[in-house]
């Protein structure tokens, strides 16, 4: 039995903190240097090729007047597209 975790006496002594116990510290994607503007007037299928292509991870295609989260994501380009065209493109 574990009669000294009874004992009134008894203190247990922390762990201190160490390095190989703590976890990573995360590191936010870092999107693509790229101009938003030059896809604007493009078939949407070749704009999202492209896109891939300059290293966009996440490529989002709207309709016009879609509801969507504000959520911001680095690694994502959104296009808006209008029969088969981009029409607005953003960032996030």
């Amino acid at each position: 039995m574990l009669t000294h975790l009874s004992d009134p006496g008894f203190r247990h002594r922390p762990m201190r903190p160490t390095v190989r116990n703590m976890a990573p510290i995360p590191t936010s994607p870092v999107p693509p240097e790229d101009a938003p503007e030059s896809y604007v007037g493009l078939e949407a299928e070749g704009a999202e090729e492209l896109a891939h292509a300059r290293g966009w991870t996440l490529v989002r295609t709207l309709p016009p007047g879609s509801i969507i989260t504000m959520e911001y994501m680095a690694e994502r380009i959104n296009f808006e597209v209008e029969d088969g065209t981009v029409t607005r493109c953003w960032l996030g």
